[in-house]
Formats: structure tokens, C-alpha cells, sequence
């Protein structure tokens, strides 16, 4: 029942290798819904790989910061509806840093200024993902959400910290995110996708049925 799959090779950046394309194409031709995909996508080559793989978005994540103008050409190629920017966050000092290397290496990055750049550069969506509630699943980073969705217009896709059905439901309450992201609630079957549905359906958030 989800609307959306996310396929994140999450170690190939930080091991400097290309992402898994045979593992993918055997996902992809399982998966009826559109895929994302990201993990080591730093080139258009990478980029025309990954979706002649049956991929449908790009997430990028690394590869827009080392080569900020990467976006904009990958925008520019393929659309805007296919690559989406991808966002480490995490609070230092009070302020929300963008973080590369799987979570482990402080950019320096605003993460304010970095996604009103990548909408910018062309980016399609943003994917937040929030370090200090990632694995936690003691639910979303309202606060980041809330401060992304001030400087930028972009559809938001919330990610870390998803533990419970309410959490879903507090995230589309409080927030204006698009769309919820989680994995090891959903891997582990703590909560059940197509009761989530209902559930969220049930307090009044629109659903995909």
C-alpha cells in the first residue's frame, strides 16, 4: 500500500563506488509504484543509469554538494519532477547543518540556505532527513520541517524519527509535508501501512487508497 518506494544505497558515496544497478533493476521489476533512488549518484551518467534501471526519481544527495551546479544540470536534463535534493540535518549550536558521509561529516552547510538553493537549482522535492530523530521513533523534527518549509516552496518529504501511527498523523497535522518517509517501523511491521491509511484517513489527512 505505500505510495512511493525509496531504494537508498546509503554506503556507496562514503565507500566511493557506484550504486548496486543489478540489485536495482531486480527491485525495480518488482515495484509497481514509482522508485526513488540514490546513493552515489554523482554524474548525469549516474543519472541516466539509474533510471534506465526502472527508476523513476533521483534523490541526490552528495553529488549536489560537491558539484552545486550538478542540479541544475540534472533539472535541466531530465526535469525537475525526477531529481530531488536530498538532506542530512542536524542541529549544532542551535542551527540546522547539512551533514554528508551517511550522517558523520559537518558541512558547514545552513541547511535554511542549502534548500532554498537547491529549489534554485531546479529540484523537483526535497527528502529532510533528520539526524537527531533518525532511529529514534520518537517522531518527526516539526521544528526543522517547519523552518524548510519557510524558505522554501518545494513538496517536502519528512524522514527519521517515525515510530507509531500517531507520529504519521502529527507530522501531517502540524506540518505541511507532503509526504511521510520511514523504514524500520514499516521493515520491523510495528505499524502496518494500509492501517496507517486508514488511521490517517480516519483524523482527516488525505490519502492515496
Amino acid at each position: 500500500g505505500a505510495d512511493e518506494v525509496v531504494f537508498y544505497d546509503i554506503a556507496a558515496s562514503v565507500e566511493g563506488r557506484r550504486l548496486l544497478t543489478q540489485l536495482l533493476r531486480r527491485v525495480a521489476s518488482q515495484v509497481s509504484v514509482p522508485l526513488m533512488v540514490g546513493g552515489g549518484i554523482q554524474t548525469v551518467r549516474d543519472i541516466e543509469e539509474v533510471l534506465s534501471c526502472g527508476a523513476a526519481k533521483v534523490s541526490i544527495n552528495s553529488g549536489a554538494l560537491k558539484n552545486p551546479k550538478f542540479m541544475e544540470e540534472a533539472a535541466k536534463r531530465y526535469g525537475s519532477s525526477r531529481v530531488i535534493l536530498s538532506m542530512d540535518v542536524k542541529r549544532v549550536n542551535a542551527s540546522f547543518r547539512v551533514f554528508e558521509a551517511g550522517g558523520q561529516v559537518d558541512t558547514g552547510l545552513d541547511a535554511l540556505e542549502w534548500a532554498r538553493q537547491g529549489q534554485e537549482s531546479g529540484a523537483g522535492e526535497l527528502v529532510i532527513n533528520s539526524i537527531d530523530a533518525d532511529g529514534v521513533q520518537s517522531g518527526y523534527d516539526l521544528e526543522l520541517l517547519g523552518a524548510i518549509q519557510k524558505v522554501s516552496s518545494l513538496p517536502v518529504v519528512a524522514s527519521g524519527g517515525a515510530g507509531s501511527m500517531e507520529h504519521f498523523l502529527e507530522l501531517f497535522q502540524k506540518t505541511g509535508a507532503d509526504a511521510g518517509l520511514a523504514a524500520s517501523v514499516f521493515h520491523f511491521r510495528k505499524v502496518s501501512i494500509p492501517q496507517l491509511k486508514e488511521y490517517l484517513a480516519e483524523h482527516g489527512v488525505p490519502v492515496n487508497k
